[in-house]
């Protein structure tokens, strides 16, 4: 053994636990850095928002609370020191369940979506098993009973991981506000809140450097109970649609964590927090607080389950942010260092990497969250966001450099191991990292800077907010009367009533709203003023400002203004302008400039710019226009999600489609004549929409409405007359909603149709692009000028992709005009029709060898189909004969082989 070296029994175990904690710990880190990821890219990421509650809870805080929760049940049971093998297992049978439940939400699959919710609550169970065996048959300890905390925390896991599958299927309406109200209190109020409360008991007073406050091995005995019973209150009332159960259940919950928090109050007033592990812990707790009551006053004050969802939906960042991801911070900036050993002088380094800048970290986090809250312009939170994202992620860099930079070493090159092993050990090596008085307020006022910093430079970049200062941008000059015009409004119709308001000049104005409508709809000022969206029944105050000039508003969901959602505020007395605003009746035709637009604009960006001799992009798959047999059987069930998301739409062309189950036109439909079709509609978008199928005979009003986001509704019809049915959404501007991509065929078979080699179907539509990425352009849609017309979706794409058949093989094409403007004739050059069927009748049934026909006339919204055998190989051309359609990408390939 060489002089001065550690002796090998006393540095081995050190070095194991140090390993061990390496490797249990480092999928909590992955997981966060897959956070980060997706906050920064979330536009491009599909079902960003729910990766980003879910790899922050389900992954890195569902690890978290394995890992410390063995490590503190080590600590505070006495007994011996279990096998970390088992423990090894559970993590990777988390994981793993953890990554399929990701994969599949983002692929959409929801019985992948079911095995990985069963894989996570199978994992979290047996660990609440092993940690009950552990408690059992412990000797008595003083905070023994903590660890209760973490069985019970586990043991309601697995419920709430059933009930996550269950919202992933899709449920609509009142059930799925239930559902999402029964797996958000589980989840975060449950598992990760017994958690956390349970170790902040003895964790903070160690954080402190103190003992912990008289009554906290009482609170440790009985302070689980509530917690308990108002989680199983929440979930119980949301399981029996009882609004009164769920208030009483976080009445009671609410009551626990204030009966928890009071001997930590005590060692937070003997002792108060000077570096960033209790800070950031203590502003956790702060959060959750304000999470639980916010939540309840959500719950006392609602109207019904659906305003309850928009509540719910807006506490999330609160315990998520607030909550969850700091009090995680906390944990690991304190224990890592502990667990990881390497002596006094590494615990020093460590702490003090993972320490550096906590003031200022703290103070920007969580003063940018309460700013986040609040209304305002989009540009300013988005600038507010990122620096969530900063103040939050900070950790992760500093873990790199506390991890990998080498620590200084004494003089004698000892590495001594950390005294100890329990929650408090190298409590007293981290002592000396309290930061002195004056830097913290230094710290602080330099992230309080920051914020400003952030806030004036959103607000300056916004052009919307920049109005406030010049008047309708016409320098005009008005004294501010100190007196405030109220005006009541609501939205309904597809307008504002009333739609035109007159203020004293100089006076403020206010605008209480209400939307009386069937869809969202917001209210939105060339001043900046914005109501926020609302759905039916909300309501909204809109501070507009002073008014010095004539004002323009609007409603800014997509294609609202043009259809004359508009409203006009009339300065009374104001002097002459040296430029004049627009008016508020105006219309660009575009949604360019609108505030609190989010569906991307036709002028906002470069316009695309369309090269119909381009060539897709190696890889590219062309829509399949092979149609599928009729399913089996006279009833057929779908669920038809409305999704928004970005795809290209010929070389080099993106577009941001509304979409029928992932694609544009949706998916095709087939069936018998007196099938029955039952329809589910879930709207997945961000903007109201609805479904019409022509297939159909009957009252639109209730199964064609106009459905908003998060909803739901059932459309049942019975197939009763052959033909290629049209069905695309209905909202107004219903021409838009069109163009941008919704719309399908439904195939209703003629009794006794033959059966043919090929059958194939096309559907011919429209594209008027606007920016690259944005949505159709409603000018080019009113002034009926596209920029291409397209075969299933996709300029020229069967060119490039050739539709296969062989020579002398009977071929069946199907073919759609779904518009919204332009009317087809379907020509294949090169071939003859033999059999033409249109619009419910034969043109001509084949039983003449001598007649026959070169297209196919539809005008939009009619469909029919040719069939023709092709007489020598070789490739084909179809195209719509309007010639310049087929010039701009109505043109495709059969491609005939011998």
């Amino acid at each position: 053994m060489k002089i001065g070296s550690a002796p090998a029994s006393a540095s081995k175990p050190t070095m194991d636990r140090s390993r061990w904690h390496l490797r249990a710990n480092a999928p909590a880190v992955v997981w966060l850095v897959a956070l980060v990821v997706v906050v920064l890219f979330h536009r491009n990421i599909p079902v960003s928002g729910w990766l980003m509650v879910h790899l922050l809870l389900l992954g890195a805080a569902t690890n978290s609370i394995l890992v410390w929760s063995w490590h503190f049940a080590q600590a505070l049971l006495r007994g011996p020191t279990p096998n970390n093998r088992a423990m090894a297992a559970r993590l990777i049978g988390l994981n793993v369940a953890v990554v399929l439940v990701v994969v599949s939400m983002v692929a959409n699959v929801w019985l992948l979506t079911l095995i990985g919710s069963i894989g996570v609550g199978l994992a979290v169970a047996l660990h609440a098993v092993a940690l009950g065996r552990r408690a059992r048959t412990a000797l008595p300890s003083r905070f023994g009973p903590t660890v209760w905390f973490y069985v019970a925390a586990c043991l309601l896991l697995p419920v709430g991981a059933g009930v996550g599958a269950a919202l992933a299927a899709g449920p609509a309406g009142e059930l799925h506000v239930r559902l999402l109200l029964a797996h958000m209190s589980v989840n975060v109020l449950g598992f990760v809140g017994l958690a956390v409360l349970g170790t902040l008991m003895t964790l903070l007073p160690t954080m402190l450097r103190t003992r912990v406050a008289d009554g906290a091995e009482t609170v440790a005995r009985h302070g689980a109970i509530p917690l308990l019973a108002g989680v199983l209150l929440i979930a119980a009332g949301a399981g029996a649609g009882a609004v009164f159960l769920c208030a009483l259940g976080l009445l009671i919950y609410l009551g626990g964590v204030v009966y928890i928090c009071v001997p930590l109050a005590k060692v937070v007033r003997s002792k108060p927090p000077t570096t960033f592990a209790p800070l950031s812990a203590l502003a956790a707790l702060i959060w959750l607080l304000v999470g639980l009551v916010w939540l309840l006053v959500l719950t006392l004050s609602s109207d019904g389950w659906d305003s309850l969802h928009r509540g719910i939906e807006t506490v999330v960042p609160v315990f998520a942010a607030g909550f969850v991801a700091q009090v995680l911070g906390a944990a690991l900036t304190y224990l890592l260092p502990v667990v990881l050993g390497g002596g006094p002088t590494a615990l020093k380094h460590r702490t003090a990497a993972l320490e550096k800048a906590g003031w200022f970290r703290v103070t920007l986090s969580n003063v940018v969250l309460l700013v986040s809250l609040l209304p305002l312009p989009s540009i300013v939170r988005v600038g507010t966001t990122f620096l969530v994202l900063v103040g939050l992620a900070w950790f992760l860099p500093l873990l790199g450099i506390a991890l990998f930079r080498k620590a200084p070493v004494k003089n004698d090159g000892v590495s001594r191991p950390a005294a100890g092993t329990g929650p408090a050990a190298g409590a007293a090596a981290v002592a000396g990292y309290d930061p002195a008085p004056r830097r913290r307020w230094g710290q602080a006022a330099a992230a309080l800077t920051a914020v400003v910093l952030v806030m004036v430079a959103g607000v300056m970049a916004d052009p919307s907010v920049l109005k406030v200062v010049d008047q309708a941008g016409a320098g005009t000059a008005v004294v501010a009367t100190g007196e405030t015009t109220t005006v009541e409004m609501s939205m309904k119709n597809m307008r504002f009533h009333p739609d035109k308001v007159e203020v004293p000049a100089g006076n403020t104005l206010v605008i209480n709203l209400v939307n009386e409508d069937t869809m969202m709809h917001d209210l939105v000022t060339e001043l900046g003023a914005d109501s926020g969206r609302l759905y039916p029944g909300e309501k909204a105050t809109v501070e507009v400002g002073v008014i010095g000039a004539d004002v323009a508003a609007w409603c800014s969901v997509v294609g609202h203004r043009q259809q004359g959602m508009v409203l006009s505020i009339v300065a009374v007395g104001a002097p002459p302008a040296a430029g004049t605003a627009p008016t508020a009746g105006t219309d660009t035709g575009t949604d360019a400039g609108m505030a609190g637009m989010d569906h991307g604009s036709a002028t906002e960006g470069p316009a695309a710019t369309f090269d119909f001799m381009k060539e897709p992009a190696e890889g590219f798959t062309a829509h399949s226009a092979v149609l599928p047999p009729a399913p089996s059987g006279t009833t057929h069930e779908i669920t038809m999600k409305v999704t928004e998301e970005e795809r290209e739409v010929a070389p080099g062309v993106s577009q941001k489609l509304w979409l029928f189950n992932g694609t544009a036109p949706g998916p095709v439909l087939r069936g018998k004549v007196g099938d029955t079709f039952k329809i589910t509609l879930v709207n997945d978008g961000s903007l109201g929409h609805s479904i019409d199928f022509h297939a159909g005979a009957l009252a639109p009003d209730q199964p064609m409405r106009t459905i908003n986001p998060g909803e739901s509704l059932t459309y049942n019809f019975t197939a009763t007359r052959a033909g290629i049915w049209m069905y695309h959404c209905s909202t107004m501007p219903m021409s838009q909603h069109i163009a941008n991509g919704m719309f399908g065929a439904v195939i209703i078979d003629p009794p006794g149709l033959p059966k043919v080699g090929k059958e194939y179907v096309l559907v011919q539509s429209e594209i008027y692009a606007g920016a690259q990425g944005g949505v159709a352009d409603l000018a080019k849609i009113q002034a009926e000028k596209p920029d291409a017309v397209v075969f299933n979706g996709y300029a020229n794409q069967y060119k490039f992709r050739p539709l296969p058949a062989k020579v002398g093989e009977r071929v069946r094409i199907w073919v759609l005009d779904a518009g919204p403007n332009r009317a087809s004739s379907f020509h294949v050059i090169g071939g003859q029709f033999d059999t033409t069927w249109s619009e419910g009748r034969y043109l001509l049934d084949g039983s003449d060898p001598t007649a026959g026909a070169q297209v196919l006339p539809l005008a939009p919204a009619q469909g029919g189909f040719v069939e023709l055998e092709f007489p020598e190989a070789g490739n084909y051309s179809f195209v719509s004969h309007s010639m310049v359609d087929a010039e701009r990408g109505a043109a495709g390939l059969f491609h005939i082989e011998k």
